[in-house]
């Protein structure tokens, strides 16, 4: 073992620095220890997506210089920086696969040549010309590093809105859309894989119709944008209006900013509305709600985009002073952002807070069977915590400050189907939704109390901690109120051995963050699975399987078949396709969820064009064809649960092709 690392470092395959932390005898017994796990693959897609994506070769590609062990070996050493419990701990979670850490940070740690351990950020572009400079400008850097990048385009002013006083002069939101989508194209990783972005306008601003017009098919190739992703910032109002049928008004950026005082993405448009329709000074545009909700779900039925965030829902359940405008490129990082102030030589004059993910996963069926759940939890927080403290994006300094100031994580869950497929629960089932429960409770409740430990250690909170929700208990309310605890007997058996807090043990750690507070801002999201579900044998993320039986086209070998995880005859009855689900159900298991989660959660919902007899009971009578009323009244039931954020409609053609399937690199874990 000895002779193998001092092999890595010499040829500059290993970083010396993180193995020089600890003595010979310690990495010796590691390796032995991780040895004696005897870890197999389970099936040859998870060794194939291995190989393929994450060991490390050769420089001429010939050969393998890792197995999936030496890989979380140097994973483990890498993020316990030195603590030798904590590398052991964090080895004996990785082998076992109870925790998995981002594509980004499993791949490149130890390495000498290595990118960036986080490739997902947030950036906010207010009403100049500087500020849209610096955006492209930071959108080429972090593309450059592999990064998905979310933008946010509501405080730009309208197309045909004042510049200097004369009217009609400003261009509006689509030749930004452009200059984005060529920045990301231009600038890629190496050569290896285009940069990726996600744009959001919010749903009143009156350049909405023509954003979403660019993305479709026979849009004017001027303004067309094939490859940029888009997302729509939903306020309450909009689903208020729809419900009345009624007109609805879109008021003017430049405007708005003149009269509030703050860019638009700022102003509570719920709260006011009415004073914006009736005041002189704001610009506004009327069109028939039900004419843009029905524009959405053209659109998602045709590409599966946009992405819907339901703002106010996700402004409510925040903890953190401040405020939610916009997501991610996989729509589940929320976190409150501060606009910059660029002056004319492109220099911070009030240097804001953008965002960065530091993201990690539990893998369910396998943390299920953890020892002690909670020390596995507190494990994973640490090696998280290691990535954004490490984490130093000083290309983009927003994003350098506000990683600095939060210090935010985002774990998160796969493999809830398997879990379920594996105790005979049917997805959505009551039982299926009291697990759903029950174990996101536990893992809100053991981050908080590992964020206040290493807040305790270190004295140190997250900026502005003082203002929180936490900091004043108001937090806690929910859970020291009433008892959470299973309701069958069935989820209770499963949760057999693992402490489910009480409301003593809230109240005692409500009592603990109000006195010591917490180190991490935001700490879960549930961001959507890669490559990496597969090299973990469980299904992706918290969504349904697509197929029993999976065939995958692979670059190199051709067709991939690959079962479902642990599928059997015994196991089959409850592996339904999601295609074959009522989407209802796929909401009310992610509700069940959100409600735990501080952040959000990247929910992907799947149709048929044509939807099987007796699925949705409005459809009765009807035809069979999905239909733009299908996608309303389900986007209005995920808002009516409580869901931040819809990710991708996948729509199953009737010639089997999937529209909406191309899942972001970036961003997913």
């Amino acid at each position: 073992m000895a002779d193998r690392l001092k092999y890595l470092v010499d040829n500059h395959y290993y970083e010396a620095d993180f193995l020089n932390k600890y003595q010979p005898a310690f990495l010796e017994k590691l390796d032995q220890f991780l040895s004696a796990q005897h870890f197999q693959f389970k099936s040859f897609m998870a060794a194939y997506k291995y190989y393929a994506q994450y060991a490390l070769k050769t420089d001429d590609g010939t050969q393998y210089l890792e197995d999936f062990k030496d890989r979380v070996f140097a994973n483990a050493l890498f993020f316990a920086d030195g603590n030798e419990d904590l590398a052991v701990d964090l080895a004996d979670e990785m082998i076992h696969q109870r925790y998995q850490p981002a594509t980004p940070s499993f791949l490149n740690a130890g390495r000498a040549r290595r990118g960036e351990l986080v490739s997902c950020f947030l950036l906010q572009i207010t009403d100049d010309m500087n500020s849209i400079g610096r955006a492209i400008n930071s959108a080429l850097e972090l593309s450059r590093i592999g990064g998905g990048v979310g933008l946010t385009l509501s405080n730009l002013r309208e197309a045909g809105a004042p510049i200097k006083g004369i009217e009609g002069a400003a261009s509006g939101v689509l030749p930004v859309m452009k200059l984005l989508e060529d920045s990301f194209s231009y600038s890629n990783q190496l050569g290896q894989r285009q940069g990726a972005g996600v744009v959001y306008l919010n749903v009143f601003h009156p350049d909405i119709i023509s954003f979403l017009g660019a993305k479709k098919e026979n849009a004017d190739e001027k303004y067309r944008v094939k490859t940029l992703s888009l997302g729509v910032v939903v306020p309450d109002k909009y689903y208020d209006l729809i419900k009345a049928n009624a007109d609805m008004y879109l008021f003017s950026p430049y405007s708005v900013e003149r009269v509030y005082g703050k860019p638009f993405s700022y102003v509570d448009i719920t709260k006011e509305y009415d004073n914006m329709v009736a005041n002189p000074a704001i610009k506004k545009y009327k069109i028939k709600a039900r004419d843009l909700e029905n524009e959405i779900s053209k659109l998602q039925q045709e590409s599966g985009y946009p992405y819907i965030i339901n703002i106010d829902t996700a402004n409510r359940a925040n903890p953190i002073e401040g405020k939610i405008i916009m997501s991610n490129l996989c729509s589940e990082i929320m976190q409150v952002q501060v606009p910059s102030k660029l002056n004319n030589k492109q220099e911070y004059e009030v240097l804001g807070t953008d965002v960065s993910c530091n993201l990690g996963s539990t893998n369910i069926p396998n943390l299920m069977h953890s020892r002690d759940f909670g020390r596995s939890v507190e494990a994973m927080v640490r090696a998280l915590t290691y990535v954004t403290d490490h984490s130093n994006i000083d290309v983009v300094p927003s994003v350098q400050h506000g990683n600095h100031q939060a210090h935010s994580i985002g774990l998160g869950a796969m493999g809830l189907h398997t879990y379920f497929a594996k105790n005979h629960m049917f997805y959505g089932s009551p039982e299926s939704l009291d697990f759903t429960n029950i174990y996101f409770l536990l893992l809100n409740y053991y981050t908080l109390r590992a964020s206040n430990k290493i807040a305790q250690e270190r004295g140190e909170s997250f900026h502005n901690f003082e203002n929180s929700k936490y900091a004043d208990g108001s937090y806690f309310d929910k859970y020291t109120e009433q008892v959470w605890a299973p309701k069958y007997d069935k989820v209770r058996a499963l949760f057999d051995g693992i402490h489910i807090p009480t409301q003593a043990d809230w109240e005692a750690l409500k009592t603990s963050v109000m006195k010591d507070g917490l180190y991490h801002q935001n700490r879960m999201a549930v961001a959507p699975n890669g490559s990496i579900s597969y090299i973990n044998d469980t299904s992706a993320s918290l969504q349904p399987i697509v197929n029993r039986i999976e065939d995958r086209q692979e670059k190199k070998i051709g067709t991939i078949y690959y079962p479902a995880p642990d599928l059997s005859n015994d196991t089959m009855p409850y592996y339904q396709s999601a295609y074959d689900i009522d989407m209802r159900k796929v909401i009310d298991v992610y509700a069940a969820a959100q409600q735990h989660v501080d952040q959000g959660m990247a929910m992907t919902l799947f149709m048929r064009s044509t939807i099987p007899a007796g699925l949705y009971p409005w459809k009765d009578g009807r035809t069979d064809k999905m239909t733009t009323r299908d996608l309303n009244i389900l986007r209005n039931y995920a808002h009516h649960k409580g869901i931040k954020s819809i990710y991708y409609i996948r729509t199953y053609t009737d010639d089997q092709e999937e529209i909406g399937s191309n899942a972001c690199e970036s961003c997913s874990i």
